[in-house]
């Protein structure tokens, strides 16, 4: 789970994990820097869970999220890992959809479900997250436009060859509802830490994967996260990084042609 000082939501997305009917897995909050106000966060959280939750901290040095990724791979106990954001908050099933998708030599990219700022602040003020009652609610808020779709909170669909990306498409991505086995991640040396800032680092990551021969996987009407609402990060070099993402796609395809 990738974080920086934002410990409110964080500690929501740790209580939406923590409340999951699947519980055999491992949290590992892997911190780009933040101070000590993220650290007593996750400790109060350690103290009334039954799940293990490891801290993988690092200096504060502009925006490093794939060489913390990295280190929090490395800190894994688990075969499989699946990553989040820390300003997503899992349905209780989130877990268990993701280990049904699960499939040796596949990786699975999921979707998430925005809320806007009004409801944003509504659900971090009431410091407790309770799914049943977010969703007891869900009709109003679509109505109101707090929330941008509900369909997926409603239909969960099976697994399928209907899941399966035909080709590279790197939109679409998020890096905040993905996963993938650990040896696979491994293989390709994890995320490139050369990547830093708005580096679109999670698209390079799954055509990494995809090169090596690993299938991309739908995890829509399956995985959904509930994204609260923040202000765009720092998109200067946006446009950049799709163009150098672009000729590195290029570049290793007509290698391997």
């Amino acid at each position: 789970m990738a974080t920086y000082n934002w410990p409110e939501a964080l500690g929501l997305c740790l209580k939406s994990l923590i409340a999951q009917t699947d519980r055999d897995f491992e949290i590992i909050v892997a911190d780009d820097g933040s101070g000590p106000s993220t650290k007593k966060v996750i400790d109060a959280i350690l103290s009334q869970s039954s799940i293990t939750i490891k801290h993988v901290w690092q200096e504060d040095d502009g925006c490093r999220k794939t060489r913390i990724a990295n280190k929090a791979i490395e800190a894994s106990e688990g075969n499989y890992l699946v990553f989040l954001d820390g300003d997503c908050l899992a349905q209780t099933d989130f877990i268990f959809q993701h280990r049904k998708l699960a499939k040796a030599r596949h990786m699975v990219t999921g979707s998430r479900i925005l809320l806007s700022e009004k409801l944003t602040k509504t659900v971090l003020s009431n410091n407790q997250w309770n799914f049943v009652d977010f969703k007891n609610h869900i009709f109003q808020n679509r109505i109101s436009g707090d929330i941008n779709k509900i369909a997926q909170l409603l239909i969960k669909r099976g697994d399928g060859s209907w899941r399966n990306f035909k080709r590279f498409y790197w939109r679409r991505i998020k890096g905040c509802n993905m996963a993938c086995w650990k040896e696979d991640a491994l293989a390709i040396n994890g995320f490139d830490e050369s990547l830093v800032g708005w580096a679109h680092e999670d698209a390079d990551f799954v055509f990494r994967l995809e090169h090596h021969g690993i299938q991309r996987k739908s995890g829509s009407w399956a995985t959904e996260v509930i994204h609260l609402y923040h202000r765009v990060r720092d998109q200067s070099l946006n446009t950049a990084s799709i163009e150098r993402l672009k000729e590195k796609i290029k570049i290793m395809q007509e290698s391997s042609a």
